[in-house]
Parts: structure tokens; C-alpha cells; sequence
């Protein structure tokens, strides 16, 4: 195993919004963000290639530039500069800003081996965790205070750099922390280029909007909208939802997928699979050409991510099932996230700070998921669940933590996590796109990520975290049935 005590932290801070009028601000938690409370942060890390840079250069050309970006990005993103706070039983969380909050950032550099780490093949798990960085204590030493985003920048000298955040995912959805990322790498961007930026008195009153760097960078990323009264709840969600919270924090107190990290990821190996275009069509003929035998003429919802899906959620259960003799008609879950802005039947903004996502669970038994149509059978599992979210995108919602909790802690299901339709490789602060991108927290929670591929046009990357023995059993299976069909 390679070392893994080769960073050397070369600065820590604290980043607040500039010093201007951002006035404190709670924002309740929706019925969206409640069940978000179980689930550990989410850890990705966004690795550049950056050949030119020695520690000096970098700390004197790169790290100011980086610093005063996300500086004026948390001047309309504020919140995340803020903490999660979980008063006693019956109060409802919420979100707390008050002046003076920051975000933690560490300065770093790594000894370990930059094209190593972002490749495709098979590494250590435990590589990638020094380039994770840790959420704060509460200052307060309350554990009912919760830090929502802390961000380390790491120098691989002269090879890369790594962007690595920790995210409290009650503070928003995929497509908030998407805005997030993308506002603070076009100020920064712009900030590089040398382009001029107006500042302001201090406890001077102005129109967020007439600052003009921020109208500039944002043209494609406007300012997030913090109207909670936009999200309806007509069903009475909140109450069920957060009285499921409670009990289950009461009885159990814990997160989903909290394991111990240096104990269960000690033989643990990491490793990425792309899924091209060329293979989505090839098993989209071939998922057709025997469902017209199993299901006849029934129309299936064949997108390319749920033959993506599909496919992995196969060949997994395979890997961790291998005594297929042994499988009867115990359900078997896929579980996945799906977008609510596009599905709700009331307007909701693109730039809405909050989460704003379904919970979608298709089931199958192992018996049918590795047999000769295990494919087929989870293809159309998996579409009929995201064509009952297209027509009703909050039914079952009243089950999300109760369900969810059933999905993690077995290996009889599979969950993923991220959307190839973010675009998160188009991440650019001011020295090009991202060479790779990993999730992290799915060493913790036994997940699936998904992202779009970098190098394959309509490609989807997937991420997986395995023993090693099971990632090699993956590897064969997922190749070989790529080139069989």
C-alpha cells in the first residue's frame, strides 16, 4: 500500500463573504432537505493537471486568486459560510448565518503520485483521504451545530492540483453545489485573466446585483434564490418526515453509511468505468431484442442513464452475490436521486438554494438480476420507476427515510449518487478543465458515483470502491459483456 502520510499543510484560514452588508439569515430545512440530515457529506475531489507550478508559484500566484474568489462566491452563497443547527426534539433544523461565519480552506501539498491518483485503474482507497478536508467543530464545541462546507487545495508540484470539498448535503442538491463550484471558478478565472475588480467600503448598503464582477461571471449562473416559500408542501411531508428524523436519530444516532474509515477501507481499491455512447446503443438493441421476448410488446424507458444503471446494478449484484445458487425472491433495491425542478407541477428556479431532489427505489430479486435477462429485468425496474417520478415526483416521498434506510449497510443493494448531466468537468478555474473527477464519501456509504466522462463524448463515468478480489471480478464481468454483445 502506498504511504499515506505525504501531506504537508502549508497554510490553514478562514474564508468569510467580504465586508459588506450580508445580513444573518436562517433558513428553515423544507420537506426536500429533511431527509438529506441522515446522510454523511459529500466529498469530491477535482484533480487538474498543473505542470508548471512549484510551491512558490503557487502559493504566491495561484492561492491569493483562489482565496479572494471564493471570498466574493460566498458573498451570494453565503449560507454555506454558515452552519447546520439541529435544536432538542420537537425544534426543526435549520440553517444559520450570522456575520463573521467562514469557510475552513487548507493549503496543502502532496508528495503522492498525481497521474496515479487520477487514472481509471485500480488504487488504494485510503490514497485519496488526506486530500479530503475535514469539516470544523462547531466553534462552540456544540454537536448540535454542524458545519455545512469545508474546501482543501492541494499542490502536486509541478504534475496537479487537487480541489477536494466536504459538503453537508441538507444545505442543497447536486445542481446548488454545481452553481456553487461554477460561480466561484468563473470569479476566479476572471481574477487570473487580470481583469479588474471594483471593491466596497466597509458596512457599505448596496444591490448584490450592480456588483459587476459578479454580474460577469454569472451570465450562465445567476444569483441562488433563497425563497423557501416556493417549495409546497401540500401533502403534509414536513411533519411525517421529520418525526421519522427524529426517531430514528433517537434510537440508532447515526448517520447512513458512517463507517470506520482505516479499518473497512484497509483492502479496499477504487477504480472508474466508462460506459460510451457506442455501449449505451449496443445494450439498448440488445435489452430491446429480448424484451420483446420476456415482456412482449411493452414500451421500456431505455435513457442513457438507466442503461448505464442497469448494466452496473447487474453485474454488481453478480459480484456480490457469486453464490447465485443460493438467490431466491428476496428484494433486491436500486436506489437514485431524480431531479424535482423539471417534475414538480409549480415553477421552481434553477438558481432555488435548497435541495430539490426524488428519492427513486426499483426493485428486482437477485434470482432475476443475475440470470441470462438480468439486464432486461433491471432496465425496465429501473425505467418504470423514473416514468412513475416523471408523473408523480413526490409519491411514495412519505417512506424516503424509512426506505432509504433499508438500502444501506447490504450488499444486496445498490445506490448511486452524482448525475452525469452536471457537466462538472467543465469546471475550469482559470488553468482548464478537470483531468479527473472522484467521490469520495461512496467509501463510506458503499454507493455508486456517476458523473459524465471527460474522454468519451456521451459517455458516463462510473465509480466504484470494492475488495480488491471483487473489483477484478467486476472488471472481467463489466468488460466482457460490453464486447459480447
Amino acid at each position: 500500500m502506498a504511504p499515506l502520510h505525504n501531506l504537508k499543510v502549508l497554510e490553514r484560514c478562514e474564508i468569510s463573504p467580504p465586508q459588506v452588508l450580508v445580513p444573518p439569515t436562517t433558513l428553515p430545512l423544507t420537506f426536500f432537505d429533511i431527509p438529506w440530515l441522515l446522510f454523511t457529506p459529500s466529498q469530491p475531489l477535482f484533480f487538474y493537471e498543473f505542470s508548471h507550478s512549484t510551491t512558490t508559484a503557487f502559493t504566491h500566484s495561484i492561492v491569493p486568486y483562489l482565496k479572494q474568489s471564493l471570498s466574493l462566491t460566498l458573498q451570494q452563497f453565503f449560507p454555506l459560510a454558515g452552519s447546520l443547527k439541529m435544536p432538542p426534539q420537537p425544534a426543526k433544523p435549520h440553517l444559520d448565518y450570522t456575520a463573521g461565519d467562514s469557510v475552513d480552506l487548507t493549503i496543502a501539498e502532496s508528495a503522492a503520485n498525481f497521474d496515479h491518483l487520477s487514472g481509471h485503474q485500480p488504487r488504494d482507497a485510503l490514497e485519496f483521504h488526506h486530500l479530503v478536508p475535514s469539516l470544523p467543530p462547531s466553534l462552540s464545541c456544540d454537536p448540535h451545530v454542524q458545519a455545512l462546507l469545508a474546501v482543501q487545495v492541494t499542490l502536486f508540484p509541478k504534475c496537479g492540483i487537487c480541489i477536494g470539498f466536504s459538503f453537508c448535503q441538507v444545505a442543497g442538491d447536486g445542481r446548488t453545489f454545481d452553481n456553487f463550484l461554477k460561480s466561484w471558478a468563473s470569479i476566479c478565472k476572471i481574477l487570473i485573466s487580470g481583469t479588474q475588480i471594483k471593491t466596497y467600503p466597509e458596512n457599505k448598503q448596496y444591490n448584490t446585483y450592480s456588483n459587476p464582477i459578479v454580474n460577469f461571471s454569472m451570465k450562465e449562473y445567476k444569483m441562488p434564490s433563497y425563497e423557501r416559500s416556493m417549495i409546497k408542501d401540500s401533502n403534509g411531508l414536513e411533519p411525517m418526515l421529520l418525526k421519522q428524523w427524529w426517531d430514528l436519530r433517537n434510537s440508532e444516532a447515526h448517520r447512513m453509511g458512517n463507517y470506520n474509515i482505516g479499518t473497512s477501507l484497509k483492502d479496499m481499491v477504487r477504480a472508474t468505468f466508462v460506459v460510451g455512447r457506442h455501449d449505451m446503443e449496443k445494450l439498448k438493441k440488445w435489452i430491446l431484442t429480448l424484451s420483446n421476448k420476456i415482456f412482449g410488446s411493452c414500451l421500456l424507458y431505455l435513457s442513457p442513464y438507466v442503461i448505464t444503471c442497469a448494466y452496473v446494478w447487474t453485474c454488481l449484484t453478480k459480484v456480490r452475490c457469486p453464490n447465485t445458487k443460493s438467490l431466491g425472491k428476496e428484494p433486491h433495491y436500486f436506489g437514485f436521486i431524480a431531479g424535482g425542478i423539471t417534475r414538480l407541477d409549480y415553477p421552481v428556479p434553477k438558481t432555488y438554494f435548497g435541495n430539490c431532489v426524488s428519492f427513486g427505489r426499483s426493485v428486482a430479486t437477485g434470482h432475476e438480476l443475475v440470470g441470462e435477462d438480468g439486464v432486461v429485468i433491471a432496465a425496465k425496474a429501473i425505467g418504470d420507476t423514473v416514468e412513475k417520478l416523471n408523473g408523480e415526483v413526490l409519491g411514495g416521498a412519505e417512506n424516503w427515510i424509512l426506505d432509504w434506510k433499508e438500502l444501506f449497510g447490504s450488499d444486496l443493494h445498490v445506490v448511486v449518487t452524482g448525475s452525469p448531466k452536471l457537466g462538472l468537468y467543465e469546471l475550469d478555474f482559470g488553468w482548464g478543465k478537470p483531468k479527473k473527477i472522484e467521490e469520495i464519501c461512496i467509501d463510506q456509504t458503499n454507493e455508486v458515483s456517476l458523473t459524465e466522462s471527460i474522454d468519451v463524448e456521451g459517455g458516463i463515468e462510473v465509480g466504484l470502491v470494492l475488495p480488491k478480489s471483487k473489483m477484478d471480478a467486476f472488471r472481467s464481468l463489466f468488460n466482457e459483456g460490453l464486447n459480447c454483445i
